[in-house]
């Protein structure tokens, strides 16, 4: 990947460490087989009975979730390379002390990743929210949407950050705070049929009128990040589609893994784009929200 890059810095703004076998070391050793210099390192707090069963067998023995503390591990063993992000559960009543304490003392730069069963306009969520647009520090929140929709009587299967018209009011009532969104909620509303969709991963090309593209007009404090499937699905289900969306939001679009591959960088690259969006979504972006100093 480094060989070819169109940006002098690559920033991989989602990552997490013993994760899929992944400790500190091997995650560098990744970076450095990929060209990432930097990378957004997200904590994952969440109680045991939210957990998704999908993911068992992917964490480190004896975990739930991603701890914060293997996060700061992970930056003191490597800090020119990890940038510690921490996202505290809101409902927790220590939760936004412990931010802030983490910011303090621990030098966190960002709130991530949030996600749990809370509604992005709850009032305790709200204050997190406040808090980090004060200390500038951007949110990244994981939204994912009950599938299918509710019903009576049927389970309504694992959501978390729901739903959009609740992001809304939390955009609304912090703009100066930078969300950024992810997961397969998320960036299913690319195309304006989702809610028509039983799918998690839709396919096919993108129809007119996605929520995703008017959120993105009506909300300048909304950013995409472009890790996982779940954004990789949307952008390349229709190629010509996610060019342009790529296009359109090049100012607020982040580039991201959540993995070890190379499969977005890989499609940034065959989108062809102008060599200025490419450097934003490669770094620029991740740079504006989250200056650095000169590589060590």
């Amino acid at each position: 990947m480094a060989s070819e890059r169109t940006a002098p810095r690559i920033i991989d703004g989602h990552g997490h460490v013993k994760w899929y076998g992944y400790d500190a070391d091997r995650l560098v050793a990744n970076m450095d087989e990929h060209g990432i210099d930097v990378m957004w390192l997200l904590s994952w707090e969440v109680p045991e009975d939210e957990l998704d069963l999908g993911y068992a067998g992917v964490f480190w023995p004896q975990t739930v979730g991603m701890p914060f503390k293997d996060v700061v591990d992970a930056v003191q063993q490597y800090p020119d390379r990890f940038i510690p992000f921490y996202a505290p559960d809101p409902r927790q009543k220590d939760a936004l002390s412990r931010l802030q304490g983490a910011v303090t003392y621990l030098g966190v730069r960002g709130c991530g990743e949030l996600k749990v069963r809370i509604m992005m306009d709850d009032p305790r969520a709200l204050a997190m929210f406040h808090y980090c647009g004060e200390a500038g520090l951007p949110v990244v929140f994981h939204l994912d949407v009950p599938l299918p929709r509710r019903e009576l009587g049927k389970d309504p299967g694992y959501w978390y950050c729901c739903d959009w018209e609740n992001l809304a009011r939390a955009l609304e009532l912090c703009p100066k705070t930078n969300f950024l969104g992810h997961a397969p909620g998320f960036w299913r509303e690319i195309s304006g049929d989702a809610d028509t969709s039983p799918d998690c991963y839709p396919q096919g090309p993108v129809a007119p009128g996605g929520r995703l593209w008017q959120y993105m007009d009506r909300y300048p404090n909304l950013h995409c990040d472009l890790s996982a499937g779940s954004a990789l699905t949307a952008l390349s289900r229709d190629p010509a589609a996610g060019k342009r969306f790529l296009e359109t939001y090049q100012d607020r679009c982040i580039f991201g893994r959540d993995y070890f591959d190379d499969r977005m960088y890989r499609f940034i690259l065959d989108c062809q784009l102008p060599v200025e969006a490419t450097g934003k979504i490669l770094s620029g972006n991740a740079l504006r929200l989250v200056p650095l100093g000169e590589p060590g």
